[in-house]
């Protein structure tokens, strides 16, 4: 069933265009235009060894963030269908939510924001936009994607306003302000930051989460951290056992593992959607502008679903994420970046050619900044590499 285009959709023929001017393609809009754009850069290649929890010479079947990007766009693509959105703008900021994730997951993040922490911190979003607006360099007449104004308001934005209208840092900025390549971004170019994202972008950060909640218990479940059964402490996943025990009684753990994953998605995404409904029922917008006026969200889980979701996120935080084998692995994986950190910043003739240039320059925090980019770009793979490359021992992370 195809569901027309609902008034507050971003419309891609009233985009407000590109930082560096275009002429429109004949067969995609530029929304499309947008999304294969990120398809075909290099930072999107090499998510494909870019860790979600397990490194990636832990197994084959792992999510990767490569996969786990695909999985979001899946999601949130159902999602905008079913709400009459624009499918291309969606798949876009799906696709590209993690492009300035570091290697070794979060643990990489905590490292860069540590070693970057006197020069204004490290923090993903920020590093996403540098990736898709400086550090890619595929064309000729301009550095990074030149995207959209919709789809750089979307990587920003996508998890609520950085700021109020008077330009004060909220919510979980309001400690340390707006990331540095956000308030240096937006200098030039205003993405309205005390505003909320459009609903394609607020569907692609749901889809996030729901993929993250499903496919980190499947990855959970394959790697032998918990059981099946030990999600019963959730009422919601008790009930969907329950159910799946019923109709297959026979069924072998792992098929109960994927049984419950598919289900999981199909109930987030369904209770999504009829929330969805509800709020703009109420909040009745007329236009994509009339989502960024409101005061809340339009798109999120209702209040028993958000219980339930962060219910699942506690049981990952402790089974998952702060398992032993786990945590043992992400500390070495800090401890690489720490290291090549200090090198680069020690040594800088020890960075590639190409990063060289400027890396010597007299003030200290654009060497950091720079060689913080150097490393934001690395897959897990290279960072090892180049590990053993300058040190003489150097971890195996398992």
């Amino acid at each position: 069933m195809t569901v027309p285009r609902a008034p507050y959709a971003c419309d891609p023929d009233r985009s407000r265009g590109r930082l560096v001017a275009e002429p429109p393609s004949r067969t995609r809009s530029p929304f499309r235009r947008d999304c294969d754009r990120v398809i075909h850069s290099t930072a999107f290649r090499r998510l494909k060894h870019k860790t979600q929890v397990f490194v990636f010479h832990e197994g084959d079947h792992y999510r990767t963030r490569l996969t786990h990007s695909l999985e979001v766009a899946q999601v949130a693509r159902a999602l905008a269908r079913q709400l009459g959105l624009d499918e291309d703008l969606t798949e876009t900021l799906a696709l590209a939510h993690d492009l300035g994730h570091p290697p070794f997951g979060h643990a990489g993040e905590r490292a860069l924001d540590d070693c970057l922490r006197a020069f204004g911190g490290f923090d993903h979003n920020a590093q996403t936009l540098r990736v898709v607006t400086a550090l890619e360099h595929r064309y000729p007449e301009f550095d990074g994607l030149n995207l959209t104004w919709e789809t750089l308001e979307g990587l920003v934005k996508h998890n609520g306003p950085l700021t109020d209208r008077h330009g004060v840092p909220v919510g979980r900025y309001r400690e340390h302000g707006v990331p540095v390549g956000v308030a240096d971004f937006v200098k030039t170019c205003d993405l309205e930051l005390w505003s909320f994202a459009s609903l394609e972008a607020q569907i692609a950060a749901i889809a996030d989460d729901i993929a993250y909640d499903a496919h980190d218990i499947d990855d959970g479940l394959r790697a032998g951290l918990f059981r099946v059964d030990d999600l019963k402490v959730i009422p919601l996943m008790a009930e969907m056992i329950a159910g799946i025990d019923t109709h297959y009684p026979t069924l072998d753990d792992d098929r109960r593992g994927a049984e419950l994953v598919r289900e999981l998605i199909s109930r987030l995404i369904g209770t999504v959607f009829a929330e969805a409904q509800a709020r703009l029922a109420v909040a009745r917008p007329q236009s994509a502008q009339d989502v960024r006026q409101q005061k809340q969200p339009l798109i999120g889980f209702s209040l028993a679903i958000a219980e339930e979701e962060a219910a699942i996120k506690t049981f990952l935080y402790d089974h998952m994420y702060r398992h032993n084998r786990v945590m043992r692995a992400m500390g070495e994986a800090e401890q690489i970046l720490f290291d090549l950190f200090s090198r680069y910043l020690k040594s800088p003739r020890d960075l590639p050619p190409e990063w060289l240039a400027g890396a010597e320059a007299d003030h200290e925090a654009d060497r950091a900044r720079r060689i913080g980019n150097f490393i934001a770009g690395m897959t897990d793979r290279f960072a090892l590499i180049e590990h053993q490359r300058l040190f003489d021992t150097t971890p195996d992370l398992r």
